[in-house]
């Protein structure tokens, strides 16, 4: 069968992510063209195929939909098998080539995302349903963990699609990007062609977004300092959060939530998955690596105002240098200030970039975009998928090169400067793992951020797929695991993250942005202490107090008469069994009234840490009709281990009306449900 599925290969490019370690000699009946890129030759012919599409494995795990498909059941229907693996750039770079033609062939079409992971991280079911809803996928997903499904169709990189005619037989396959441009001709021609046989009812869907929470930040990337505020690339959102540290009051919001390529000011432009931060405190400028638009922004964090300094909004290939006003970059990932330059890793060419904002020129500056972990000079230097950098205080470059497992280093600014592997293997882009040692020795696993801490003079590296944070010795090369342990979400000095994936540091203060748990991180590197920043104040920056948009549980109430007077409000919310109030963390109930009807004694914001559940608060009622609406900011945890805490936003909205008689307590009740981690 494999040989077989090879050789009907719509076409082979070279624009896939790394070949699979299982994978056989690619077909070679290929055809080259002037420009050396190997296309297939072009026959007018049907484009129906003659051999059975093989079923599907039983007993595996699959998302966005109710039961296991099998082939079987979709004749009728065009099917698009997609291989791919959530960590590998070239398989997000094709996401919107599938949605566009699942947007066009609605009725006609049926795509199947066949996750065949890489990463032992990326083989577990809950991690990929996490990438499903990052990534806004609503399609059937099947958890390939043990490359069944691979080795059957003889996937050889990531990503590839495979084609399946109505009459549920194989047409063939692609490999590598520029999906849509080669099989949106063979879907019409499959459409056209099978006309009269094509099922166009719907295949039922159970979208794991459907049971997604509605959380402040939405798998926040990457993070920063600057002026005394942390910046935070909501990813999720599309938007940058500014907030002060201390007391997680948000202050500005840039981004109006929605995906696109618009300027303008704060609210009103459009960012697409940003990551990347950097903050020139000169210019009171906010530069972003605008991921999904492939570009630069800039935001005036004093006028509020977003401007775009390189990019045009589309990928590029190949690289190659340019005005920043007409360059094509390919999804920068991570940013850093230094030497008066602002250096962009630059995960889609496989390079480090460096642009002179002032001059307006953008180029190459490490990298030859050949996916590898050969070091050489700057411009042969094979890199895989650059994610976060960092310059010490030497001028060394240093960055986290995610696809090979690796913290390597450059020496950027030198004429016949060179790049080394500082951590992890220099091996091959396969070789990874959990392991703390010296060098080359050690194991990291997709590891994401990278901050030089100046006081001790280390790297301190998000260790992304294995959930923790480690120091490097610059020097020696030693790695040392210092927080976290299996993903979850504790705080405490024995602390979990769940995928964090960028770092900023600032006085001895280490920010986390933990992605999978959408929350921002703070570490005391003195101490070691990991606390959870709360964030507040986001419905200033987006609806009112009524609207749904609230980042939490919005529990509306009905109408209730109280007497004028001395009464109470319970606060009647069940946690989970074996949950408690966290006897340390700064959970708090915001109230707001109209109507001039209450007054609480003990203030209008009030702590309630380590509280008893249910909960009486004092208030005065005065005669009239209005309404209260209480925030309520929990953080609750297990009650055998203080660590494991979890954040739970509530807003209850209580008309009310006061009068001569009437009860003299209110209940606000809420039932608590854990999160799925």
């Amino acid at each position: 069968m494999r040989g077989l599925l090879a050789a009907l290969a719509l076409v082979l490019v070279a624009t896939a992510c790394t070949t699979s370690p299982i994978s056989e000699e690619p077909d070679d009946s290929t055809t080259s063209t002037a420009d050396g890129i190997e296309q297939p030759a072009i026959v007018e012919q049907s484009f129906a195929g003659t051999v059975p599409a093989p079923e599907f494995p039983v007993d595996l795990d699959w998302l966005n939909i109710a039961a296991p498909l099998q082939m079987g059941s979709l004749v009728g229907k065009v099917v698009v098998l997609d291989f791919w693996t959530y960590g590998c750039i070239n398989c997000i770079h094709i996401i919107p080539d599938l949605k566009r033609l699942e947007e066009e062939y609605a009725a006609e079409l049926v795509v199947i995302g066949v996750h065949s992971a890489k990463f032992l991280n990326e083989g577990a079911t809950d991690n990929i349903r996490q990438i499903v809803r990052r990534y806004g996928i609503e399609h059937p997903v099947v958890n390939d963990a043990d490359f069944q499904i691979w080795q059957t169709w003889g996937a050889q990189a990531w990503p590839t699609v495979a084609v399946v005619d109505p009459a549920g037989n194989v047409v063939g396959t692609h490999a590598g990007e520029g999906v849509y441009e080669t099989i949106q001709p063979v879907i019409e021609s499959l459409v056209t062609e099978f006309s009269d046989s094509i099922d166009r009812n719907p295949v039922e869907l159970a979208l794991e977004s459907a049971t997604q929470a509605n959380t402040v930040l939405s798998y926040p990337g990457k993070v920063t300092t600057g002026d005394g505020l942390l910046y935070i690339s909501d990813t999720g959102h599309h938007r940058i959060l500014a907030a002060e540290p201390a007391t997680g009051e948000i202050v500005a919001v840039y981004g109006n939530g929605h995906p696109g390529f618009e300027s303008g000011v704060a609210l009103t432009a459009e960012f697409d998955a940003p990551q990347g931060l950097a903050y020139d405190e000169a210019a009171g400028t906010l530069y972003v690596a605008d991921t999904n638009n492939h570009a630069i922004r800039a935001i005036d964090t004093a006028t509020g105002e977003v401007t775009t300094v390189a990019g045009t909004g589309q990928q590029g290939w190949p690289p190659a240098a340019g005005l920043a006003d007409t360059v094509r970059l390919n999804s920068p990932w991570g940013l850093t200030l230094h030497d008066e330059r602002l250096w962009i890793a630059m995960a889609g060419f496989h390079q480090i970039w460096v642009a002179d904002v002032e001059g307006g020129v953008v180029s190459p500056a490490v990298g030859s975009a050949r996916e590898g972990v050969a070091n050489a000079p700057l411009a042969d230097a094979e890199l895989a998928q650059p994610s976060g950098l960092v310059f010490d205080a030497a001028d060394r470059l240093y960055f986290a090169d995610s696809e090979s497992s690796a913290i390597r280093w450059a020496d950027a600014l030198a004429a016949d400067g060179t790049t080394g592997t500082l951590s992890g293997s220099d091996v091959n882009l396969f070789d990874f793992g959990d392991i703390d040692g010296e060098g080359t020795e050690a194991r990291l696993q997709h590891p994401l951020g990278v901050v030089w801490d100046e006081t001790s003079g280390d790297l301190v590296i998000a260790d992304t797929y294995n959930s923790k944070l480690k120091r490097i010795d610059t020097t020696t090369g030693a790695t040392t695991t210092f927080l976290g342990s299996t993903q979850g979400w504790a705080d405490g000095t024995a602390p979990q993250f769940y995928e964090p994936g960028g770092l900023a540091l600032a006085a001895g203060i280490l920010y986390v942005a933990d992605t999978n748990n959408h929350v921002v991180r703070v570490v005391d590197l003195e101490t070691l202490e990991t606390s959870t920043l709360v964030l507040h104040g986001i419905e200033n920056f987006t609806a009112p107090p009524e609207d749904a948009a609230f980042p939490g549980t919005i529990v509306a109430l009905e109408s209730v008469t109280v007497a004028a007077g001395a009464g109470t409000i319970n606060l009647a919310i069940e946690l989970p069994d074996g949950y408690k109030v966290n006897e340390d963390a700064p959970s708090s109930i915001s109230f707001t009234v109209t109507g001039s009807i209450a007054q609480f004694p003990q203030g209008n914001e009030q702590y309630l840490t380590g509280i008893e559940l249910p909960f009486p608060i004092a208030a005065d009622f005065s005669a009239g009709t209005g309404l209260i609406t209480a925030d309520v900011t929990l953080l609750y945890c297990r009650a055998d281990s203080e660590g494991l805490c979890i954040i739970e936003q509530i807003r209850f909205s209580q008309p009310l009306e006061v009068g001569a008689t009437g009860d003299e307590a209110i209940t606000f009740p809420h039932r608590v449900v854990l999160p799925e981690f």
